[in-house]
């Protein structure tokens, strides 16, 4: 069922006011304007469906396992966070961005209690299973970016109900792999929202596990062995830096450890823009691919931290990853006639789903968008330069690339 205002985009007309203020910077604003558009798009069905306590009536599951509808509605709610979170948190913009955030932001309020309200129709899966733990995990990783967006305007109820379901996670082991991760950031976030209740065991052992992961030129392997995909970038990397980030002053060995994981995200953002071609597109490398654009994600939160090694430019990496979400949100088949996300690389493509993808599994995608909490002046949305690989194979100069030693 389509949702009032699903349909509602950022207003075209704010483009000139937009050009006004950035000194007639055209590329710049197009861009912007168009990735408020995918957030739109993407995160307004979740959260009105949510809100209104419809989303388990509402959103269609599509999957090519079973018993998905155990999870995927945690899935889509955690995995939209942790991606649209910095942009709920920031100040400033347009009136029309202004009202957008507005707006969404509310919605997220009503959506989060009727996610943790045992009374609620849409009360959430945070105890059964295993895939509970991997989304609660997204859900803290997004209270943990914006805590001031997703946190702070919560009632003293909803803030008791999301511990109680944070904590209901506990009696599930993680598996041995990047997952040591997922039970790690509720952990990271119980302590950033000040519960008493939290263990530094858990984080502690999924750094330190990591670290043994670390197999060279800023990769991390999936548990023992290296995987060709995207989990470095879904997974491992994004997290070690919000949780070091964040939480990396309270032992000195966790300390210690934050310059190392810093340079090794920044050489994996680095190999990631020049992975994407002159097209816009990216190879179809390994597991989930549905999660579409969210295989970028280190990329855009070296970005959105201001962190960008000097050999990349921020309006570069900006056209690079705008690239690649036209070629991926804009191909037909991306959203079914009521809005949701399909199962897809590059359009509809169901059997590319894996039996554990489902339609919540697809929001990862929103990782993406962490830049749109950049404001407006800064560099990212400034002027129009060509990515590494435009520039390579159209026979300009572009810089050598070498590996990381450590």
């Amino acid at each position: 069922m389509k949702r009032e205002g699903q349909d509602r985009l950022i207003k075209t007309d704010g483009k000139e006011k937009y050009a006004e203020q950035r000194n007639g910077d055209e590329p710049a604003v197009v861009d912007r304007q168009y990735w408020l558009e995918v957030l739109n798009r993407v995160a307004r069905p979740v959260l009105m469906a949510l809100a209104e306590r419809r989303l388990k009536l509402d959103m269609p599951i599509e999957s090519n396992g079973v018993d998905r509808e155990h999870y995927t509605y945690l899935e889509a709610f955690g995995r939209l966070m942790a991606g649209i979170a910095p942009w709920l948190g920031s100040v400033g913009g347009l009136a029309e961005e202004e009202q957008l955030r507005l707006e969404l932001s509310k919605l997220y309020v009503e959506a989060m209690d009727a996610a943790t309200d045992p009374n609620s129709p849409d009360y959430m899966n945070f105890a059964a299973g295993y895939q509970p733990i991997v989304d609660t995990a997204f859900l803290c990783q997004g209270v943990l970016r914006a805590p001031e967006a997703l946190w702070n305007p919560l009632s003293e109820r909803v803030k008791r109900n999301v511990i109680t379901a944070w904590k209901s996670t506990r009696i599930r082991r993680p598996h041995f792999n990047n997952w040591l991760l997922f039970s790690a950031m509720i952990e990271a976030a119980l302590y950033h929202v000040d519960e008493a209740d939290w263990d530094p065991m858990r984080i502690d052992y999924a750094l330190k596990q990591h670290e043994q992961w670390y197999v060279g030129d800023g990769i991390y392997g999936d548990g023992p062995a290296y995987h060709a995909d995207y989990y470095n970038s879904f997974v491992i990397q994004p997290m070690l830096l919000d949780m070091l980030r964040l939480l990396g002053d309270l032992y000195p060995d966790w300390n210690k450890m934050k310059p190392s994981v810093l340079r090794r995200a920044q050489r994996y953002a680095l190999q990631q823009e020049r992975s994407i071609s002159p097209e816009g597109t990216i190879p179809p490398v390994g597991r989930s691919l549905a999660y579409r654009c969210g295989a970028l994600q280190t990329l855009a939160q070296i970005a959105w931290l201001d962190e960008l090694p000097e050999s990349m430019t921020p309006s570069q990496v900006r056209c690079a990853l705008t690239a690649v979400m036209h070629r991926m949100m804009d191909a037909p088949g991306t959203y079914t006639p009521d809005g949701w996300l399909t199962v897809g690389f590059c359009g509809h493509q169901p059997d590319i789903g894996e039996t554990y993808i489902s339609t919540g599994s697809l929001y990862l995608c929103s990782t993406a968008l962490l830049p749109l909490a950049l404001s407006l002046s800064h560099p990212f949305w400034q002027g129009e330069a060509e990515w590494t690989s435009k520039k390579a194979w159209s026979g300009q100069p572009f810089s050598i690339d070498y590996a990381l030693h450590e």
